[in-house]
């Protein structure tokens, strides 16, 4: 059996849990075809250890594809990424305590490397079923986009396809959200149509700013 490795994060910045991971560990194990299915793990959110550790599993693994999420907080969206940036410029502490300020994720890197899966068709499948989704510009600066800026360069020239996907906070958070059941099905039906969809389509999901 093929392996789809699909990672979210452990909770920061005080929170008990995070909702990136609360939603992979549900999809653990889901078979998106007779041959692949997908396996679940959890990075930690720390600047020096989270990009070392996904290398590692691909490594170990040895995917198909690999699909990284992340908490976005105060979106009310699944929101595929289509880009990560070569910048660290934390806002707050990772959770060891570091926080990089205008410091590059690779030096002498690009200065952004595109996500290498259907984000339009995966948006579109979301939306279809009922799930609130977008086409998200940025990743941030922030862990998320190091690990999505790192797994990118890692997979340069690699015939695995890859890339990040920012889901929204829960109720309790009391930013905006959803429910995990609804998030759970929105990360499995982008994940199915990005492994299903070789051409992506064309059609806008760019915002006048």
């Amino acid at each position: 059996m093929k392996t789809l490795l699909l990672t979210g994060f452990e909770p920061f910045d005080h929170d008990v849990v995070n909702p990136s991971w609360e939603a992979v560990r549900l999809l653990e194990g889901v078979e998106l075809s007779e041959d692949v299915r997908i396996v679940a793990r959890q990075l930690p959110c720390a600047f020096a250890t989270a990009a070392e550790i996904l290398i590692q599993l691909i490594e170990e693994l040895k995917p198909v594809m690999v699909i990284a999420t992340g908490l976005g907080p105060g979106r009310s969206d699944i929101s595929i990424e289509r880009v990560a940036i070569n910048v660290n410029d934390a806002r707050i502490p990772d959770n060891l305590g570091a926080q990089p300020i205008d410091t590059a994720v690779v030096e002498g890197g690009p200065a952004a490397y595109f996500s290498t899966l259907p984000i339009k068709s995966m948006v579109r499948a979301v939306r279809e079923a009922g799930i609130a989704a977008s086409v998200s510009q940025t990743a941030g600066t922030f862990v998320c986009n190091q690990v999505f800026y790192r797994l990118q360069h890692a997979l340069v020239g690699s015939a695995v396809r890859s890339g990040f996907i920012h889901v929204p906070g829960l109720p309790e958070s009391g930013q905006p959200s959803m429910a995990l059941t609804i998030l759970v099905e929105g990360l499995r039906v982008a994940v199915s149509t990005a492994w299903h969809t070789r051409a992506d389509i064309v059609e806008t999901g760019g915002r006048v700013s």
